[in-house]
């Protein structure tokens, strides 16, 4: 073998290493790039979910304060409604207790001032009997606009006058007693009649809550009193099928006797 084939050999060996290398080398290097690419496409993905995560809970948010925001309209709305309610309501009973005021002015001073047929406490009972009359005829139609049951309304607006008149009748008879004037104790019971009665009609007499409730307790007193106990009725029954089954006894017995 010559020294130039030996010199081709070691060539030859010398370069199969570094070819190896370098296949190796770029194998790595493709290797490291795949997972560079990996990682890049998975911070990506992620990335873009929690942009969406983010931008579906700024939208929950969102539409969590604009319900909120409707709810509070809706609620500052039905306050506005209501208060604007109350306020015709207080109107209507102004103008409604003025003209009754009216009727009893004119009907106490007919009494007691012009003609001087009565003393101050017969005219003013008077007059705050046909006053209420007017006021609760009128306050129910248009005012509180009540279909309740007119004969309990009546009995509960009887109820405070039964509680009011008494107290105004001898009040107001002691202060004209110690020398107020009559027509001067007569307003000032009529103010306090107002605002009292207005409350007490409001609340209770044309409520329609109160009044379902009082009818309904009625109705259960009624049914109690009408009506026996269960267990009473079972009683009942127990002992008829017992008299009943005697009966087909006895009958049984005679007949075997004949």
């Amino acid at each position: 073998m010559t020294k130039k084939n030996l010199d081709k050999i070691k060539n030859i060996d010398s370069e199969e290493p570094q070819a190896l290398n370098n296949d190796n080398t770029s194998t790595l290097e493709g290797q490291n790039k795949d997972d560079l690419a990996l990682q890049s496409d998975s911070t990506a993905s992620n990335a873009v979910d929690l942009q969406e995560h983010s931008s579906e809970e700024d939208l929950h948010i969102q539409n969590t304060e604009s319900g909120n925001q409707n709810l509070q309209g809706t609620e500052s709305q039905e306050k506005q409604k209501n208060l604007k309610k109350d306020f015709l309501q207080f109107l209507k009973f102004l103008a409604f207790s003025l003209s009754a005021g009216v009727i009893q002015i004119l009907s106490f001073e007919l009494l007691y001032t012009w003609t001087k047929a009565l003393p101050w406490w017969p005219s003013y009972l008077i007059s705050v009997a046909l006053s209420v009359i007017w006021n609760f005829t009128f306050n129910r139609k248009f005012t509180f606009k009540s279909a309740t049951n007119v004969p309990l309304a009546m009995t509960l607006v009887f109820l405070f006058y039964c509680a009011f008149t008494p107290a105004s009748v001898f009040g107001g008879n002691a202060l004209e007693g110690i020398g107020w004037n009559g027509t001067l104790v007569t307003f000032l019971m009529m103010v306090i009649n107002f605002i009292t009665e207005f409350f007490y009609d409001k609340f209770v007499v044309f409520n329609d809550k109160v009044i379902d409730k009082i009818l309904s307790k009625f109705s259960r007193l009624k049914s109690t009193d009408g009506a026996k106990p269960k267990e009473e009725k079972l009683f009942e029954r127990d002992e008829k099928i017992k008299e009943d089954a005697e009966n087909i006894g006895k009958n049984r017995d005679l007949i075997d006797k004949e």
